[in-house]
C-alpha cells in the first residue's frame, strides 16, 4: 500500500512540475484580454440597441453592414459578442482563440440555415443582390447567403446543410468547453444516481441502515424511521462516515472539485445524536396510538362520497366540451416576390429623394419597411420644413411614381421622421391562418381577442373586443369590409367557447352571416327583418340592466370580477349557486337599412349599450358601406371608441369614421386604418383574408361537433318587443303635431302676411330657422289653406288677409277646409271664392 501511494504521489509531482511550464506561452497579456473583452461587450451593446432603429448615424452603419453582410445571422451577433465578452473576462486562465472564433462563426452558420429555408430563390448569384436580400434582411447577406448559394450550387442543399448543422453544433460544444463524450457520461451518471436514490427508498423500511449509508442527504426520513426500530440501530451509522467518503470519491470524476468541496466538511459534523435520545420517547406512543388507524373508514367514506360527487360531474361536462377546430381547415399563404420587391424598393426610393429635392425638400432617406400591401419609404424632416410642405406634395409625389395616390403622415416613435406609403405592385394577401397560429394569438389571455391582419413592419396586430368595447367598422363596397368582420367573427371561433362568448348577429341584407345559422355561439338565429333587429338591440339593453343589478346584488364591478366570484361559490340552501356569464357580442352588418326603418329605437339602443355595456360584458361590432351623418350620427360616434376604416370615397367620409382624413387615401383589398381606443393615430394594416370556402369549413365543423342551443327567453322577449311595437302602430306625435302646428307657425305667418310671399328662404333668414323647420312651416300652412301650393318657379299664392289671420286667431272664423295634395290650383281658387 505505502509503494503504492508513492507511486501515485510522483505522478502527481511529476504532473505538477510540469504544469507551471504549459500555462506561460498560453496565458496572453490581461492588459490585452480586458481590452479585448470590453471591446465586445461594447460591441455587443452597439449591435442590440441598432435593433430597436435608433437614429443614429454610427449604429446606422453598423445595423447596414451587419445586415448586408450576414442577412438573417445579424440577430445573432449581440448574443456571441456578448459571450465572447464575458469568456474574454471571467475564464482567463483558458485559451480565448478558440471559443472566440466559434463564437464568430456561429452567425455565420446559423444565418446560412435560415438563407436555405426562407429565402427566395435568388435570380443572379451577384454581391450587389445578395447584399440588397441582407438590407431588407430577406436573405442571408453576402456572407451567409454566399455560403449558402455556393454549397447549394457544389454540394447540394442537404449535404450543405447537414455540415452546417454539424458545425453548429461543434460550435456550441467548444463554447461551453465541453464534448459529447462528457454530456453522455454526466447523462448517464446522473441515471444511475436517480436509480440507484430510488432502490434506496424502496429498500428504507427493510434495511434503514443501507438506507442511510446509500443517500446520505436523506437523513430526515433516517431520523424518523430509527424510533421505529431498535434504539442499538443508530450506533452502526458511526462507522459508515468512511463510507460516505468513499462513496462521494467515486463521483468526483464528472463534477468539477468546486461542486464536491463543500459537501465534504458537512457530513463531519453528523448531528445526529441529538435526536438519538429522544428516540425511545416515541418509541411506546405507537402502541397505544393504533386505535388512530380506526378514525379512517369515517374520512374515507366522506372522501368516497367527494370522489363520486367530482365523478358525476365529470362525466356530465364532456358531453358539453367544446372542440375548437383545426388550423388545418383554414388556407396557408404563399411566399411573396423578394427579389422583384427588392428592385420596386431601390427605384422608390432615389425617384422619391428626386421628387422632394427637385420641390425644395432636402430630406435625407432612411429605412424603408414594406408590408404586404404598401411600402413605406421614412424620410428626415429636414430642420425648418413643415410638415405641411410634405404631406401637400402627396399628389405631386403619386404623379412621379406612377400610382394611383399615396399617404404621407409622420412616423409613429420616431423623432423628425415623416413616412411617405406607396402602394406595391404586387399586394401579399394576409392569411387568417398566419395569424391565428401565431403565438401572439394564441398566446392571448383574452377570450375575445381576434385577428386583425398585420401592419407595414410586418408585426401580427391583435385585437381585443373588451378593450375596445366596441368597434365601427365602415367602406365602400369591396373594401375589405365583409371580410373583416368575418375574420373577427372566426378568430373568436378559434378561441373562446359558447360559456365564454355568445353572439347576436343582425345582418338585413341576409346573405353576409346567413352562413353562420347553427353554430352553438349564437343566441338567437341571424336576424335579418330590421323591425326584429330593433328588438333585439332592446334585449342586449335588457340584458345589460339584469347584469348590472345582479353585479350589484353580488359587490362587484364588472363581468370578469363576477364570474371569478361564481367559479369560487359555493350551493346554498336550496342547491343553486352562481353561474358563469358570457360576453354577448353584437353583430349588425348594415346599420344604414336599419336606420331607414326604425332610426330612434336603434340609434337609442345602440347608444344606451355603447354607454354601459362595457362593464357588463356586452360588446358592438358595427358595420357599414355608407359612412354618412344620417347613419353613423354624432351620438354614436361619441359612445363607440374604436374604428376600422377601409378605403372610402372622400375626405368627408373619413373625417365623419376617424375624425380625420386618410381613409381615402388607402388602395382597398383588406388596406385599413386601425384606431383602436387609447391610441393617438390610425395605423395602416393589411386586415386578414378569409375565404368563404374555409369559412364555411370552419362552420361546418363547429356545427358538427357542437349542438345548437338557442335562448328561448331572448327570442320570446324579441317578439314581445315587435307585437307592442306594431300595435302602436308607428310614432304617434305626428298627429298632436298636424292639429297644434308648430310653435312658431303664428310668428311664420305673421311675417308671410307681412312680406306678402312665403318661401322657406325668407322664412329662414327673418327667423333664423333651419331649412327643415322653415320648409315644415310653409307645409303646414299649406294644410291650413294660408298659401297655395308649390308652382314650380312662381311664388306661392297667399289664400287670406291680415284681417282673415285675426278673425283665425280669435276663433271667429270658420273651420278652414284642408288642402288636399293631390288638388288643383282650380280648387283653391274655389274655395277662396267660399271663404269670401
Amino acid at each position: 500500500m505505502a509503494q503504492t501511494t508513492k507511486k501515485k504521489t510522483t505522478q502527481q509531482s511529476g504532473r505538477r512540475s510540469a504544469s507551471p511550464s504549459a500555462p506561460t506561452p498560453q496565458a496572453p497579456n490581461p492588459a490585452v484580454r480586458t481590452a479585448g473583452g470590453v471591446l465586445c461587450l461594447l460591441l455587443a451593446l452597439c449591435v442590440a440597441v441598432s435593433y430597436f432603429n435608433a437614429q443614429a448615424v454610427l449604429l446606422g452603419l453598423l445595423r447596414s453592414a451587419l445586415t448586408g453582410l450576414f442577412g438573417y445571422g445579424y440577430w445573432l451577433w449581440a448574443a456571441m459578442l456578448l459571450v465572447s465578452g464575458l469568456f474574454l473576462l471571467l475564464h482567463r486562465e483558458r485559451k480565448a482563440t478558440a471559443p472566440a472564433l466559434c463564437a464568430l462563426l456561429t452567425p455565420a452558420l446559423c444565418g446560412s440555415l435560415l438563407h436555405l429555408i426562407f429565402a427566395a430563390p435568388v435570380k443572379s448569384l451577384t454581391l450587389s443582390a445578395l447584399w440588397a436580400e441582407g438590407q431588407t434582411l430577406h436573405g442571408g447577406g453576402v456572407i451567409c447567403g454566399g455560403l449558402a448559394e455556393l454549397g447549394k450550387a457544389y454540394i447540394s442543399e442537404a449535404v450543405f446543410a447537414i455540415l452546417a448543422a454539424v458545425g453548429l453544433v461543434a460550435c456550441v460544444f467548444v463554447m461551453l468547453h465541453t464534448t459529447p463524450s462528457q454530456v453522455a457520461e454526466k447523462a448517464r451518471q446522473r441515471a444511475a444516481q436517480r436509480a440507484e436514490e430510488a432502490g434506496s427508498d424502496s429498500s428504507e423500511p427493510e434495511q434503514p441502515p443501507q438506507s442511510v449509508q446509500k443517500a446520505p442527504s436523506r437523513r430526515r426520513k433516517a431520523q424518523i424511521d430509527i424510533p421505529l426500530d431498535d434504539p442499538a440501530a443508530p450506533a452502526e451509522d458511526r462507522p459508515l462516515q468512511p463510507g460516505k467518503k468513499s462513496f462521494f470519491a467515486g463521483r468526483q470524476t464528472p463534477t468539477p472539485d468546486e461542486v464536491l468541496s463543500p459537501p465534504q466538511p458537512e457530513p463531519a459534523p453528523e448531528p445526529e445524536q441529538p435526536p438519538q435520545p429522544t428516540a425511545p420517547e416515541p418509541v411506546t406512543p405507537p402502541q397505544p396510538a393504533a386505535p388512530t388507524p380506526k378514525a379512517e373508514p369515517v374520512d374515507l367514506e366522506k372522501a368516497a362520497q367527494e370522489v363520486s360527487r367530482q365523478i358525476e360531474q365529470e362525466l356530465s361536462e364532456p358531453e358539453e366540451q367544446y372542440q375548437y377546430p383545426p388550423i388545418t381547415l383554414l388556407e396557408q399563404g404563399g411566399p411573396g416576390n423578394f427579389t422583384a420587391a427588392g428592385a420596386e424598393m431601390r427605384s422608390n426610393s432615389k425617384r422619391l429623394a428626386d421628387t422632394l429635392r427637385s420641390f425644395g425638400v432636402d430630406a435625407q432617406p432612411g429605412e424603408v419597411v414594406r408590408g404586404p400591401s404598401v411600402t413605406r419609404y421614412e424620410f428626415a424632416q429636414p430642420q425648418g420644413v413643415k410638415l405641411s410642405k410634405i404631406t401637400n406634395l402627396a399628389d405631386d409625389i403619386a404623379l412621379a411614381l406612377g400610382v394611383s395616390s399615396v399617404r404621407v403622415a409622420p412616423v409613429p416613435g420616431k423623432i423628425s421622421a415623416v413616412g411617405i406609403e406607396v402602394p406595391n405592385r404586387a399586394v401579399t394577401p394576409v392569411r387568417i391562418r398566419e395569424v391565428i397560429e401565431s403565438r401572439e394569438f394564441t398566446g392571448h389571455k383574452s377570450a375575445v381577442a381576434f385577428a386583425v391582419g398585420k401592419d407595414i413592419g410586418g408585426n401580427r396586430i391583435i385585437g381585443d373586443i373588451a378593450k375596445l368595447p366596441h368597434v365601427l367598422i365602415a367602406g365602400t363596397t369591396g373594401s375589405g369590409k365583409s371580410v373583416c368582420t368575418n375574420s373577427l367573427i372566426v378568430s373568436l371561433l378559434y378561441k373562446s367557447t359558447p360559456e365564454e362568448v355568445r353572439f347576436i348577429m343582425v345582418d338585413p341584407k341576409m346573405v353576409e352571416l346567413a352562413p353562420y345559422n347553427g353554430i352553438p355561439h349564437l343566441l338567437i338565429p341571424v336576424v335579418t327583418d330590421p323591425k326584429k333587429a330593433a328588438g333585439a338591440l332592446q334585449w342586449a339593453v335588457f340584458e345589460m340592466m339584469k347584469r348590472y343589478k345582479l353585479f350589484s346584488e353580488n359587490g362587484v364591478k364588472d363581468l370578469t370580477s363576477y364570474n371569478a366570484l361564481a367559479a369560487q361559490s359555493q350551493p346554498d340552501e336550496a342547491g343553486e349557486s352562481l353561474k358563469k356569464l358570457p360576453s354577448v357580442v353584437v353583430v349588425i352588418d348594415e346599420l344604414a337599412d336599419l336606420m331607414l326603418v326604425a332610426a330612434k329605437e336603434v340609434e337609442d339602443s345602440i347608444c344606451r349599450v355603447a354607454q354601459m355595456g362595457r362593464a357588463a360584458g356586452m360588446h358592438l361590432v358595427i358595420a357599414t358601406q355608407r359612412p354618412s351623418a344620417d347613419v353613423i350620427t354624432g351620438l354614436m360616434k361619441a359612445n363607440i371608441p374604436s374604428r376600422i376604416a377601409f378605403a372610402v370615397a372622400s375626405s368627408m367620409e373619413s373625417r365623419i369614421i376617424l375624425d380625420n382624413p386618410g381613409a381615402e387615401k388607402l388602395v382597398g383589398k383588406g388596406d385599413m386604418l386601425y384606431a383602436p381606443l387609447g391610441e393617438g393615430k390610425p395605423r395602416r394594416v393589411q386586415g386578414c383574408f378569409i375565404a368563404p370556402e374555409e369559412i364555411e369549413r370552419v362552420v361546418d365543423f363547429v356545427k358538427e361537433k357542437g349542438e345548437t342551443a338557442y335562448s328561448e327567453d331572448v327570442i320570446r322577449q324579441i317578439e314581445q318587443v315587435v307585437q307592442e311595437k306594431d300595435k302602436k302602430g308607428g310614432p304617434a306625435p305626428e298627429p298632436a303635431d298636424a292639429d297644434d302646428g308648430d310653435e312658431l307657425l303664428p310668428a311664420a305667418v305673421e311675417v308671410v302676411l307681412e312680406t306678402g310671399q312665403a318661401s322657406v328662404s325668407m322664412l329662414q333668414r327673418r327667423l333664423k330657422l333651419g331649412y327643415s323647420r322653415a320648409a315644415r312651416l310653409v307645409d303646414q300652412m299649406e294644410e291650413r289653406g294660408i298659401v297655395g301650393p308649390f308652382e314650380g318657379s312662381k311664388p306661392r299664392q297667399l289664400l287670406i288677409d291680415k284681417a282673415k289671420w285675426q278673425e283665425m286667431q280669435m276663433g271667429k272664423a270658420e273651420p278652414q277646409p284642408e288642402f288636399d295634395r293631390a288638388g288643383t290650383i282650380r280648387d283653391v281658387f274655389e274655395s277662396h271664392d267660399a271663404l269670401e
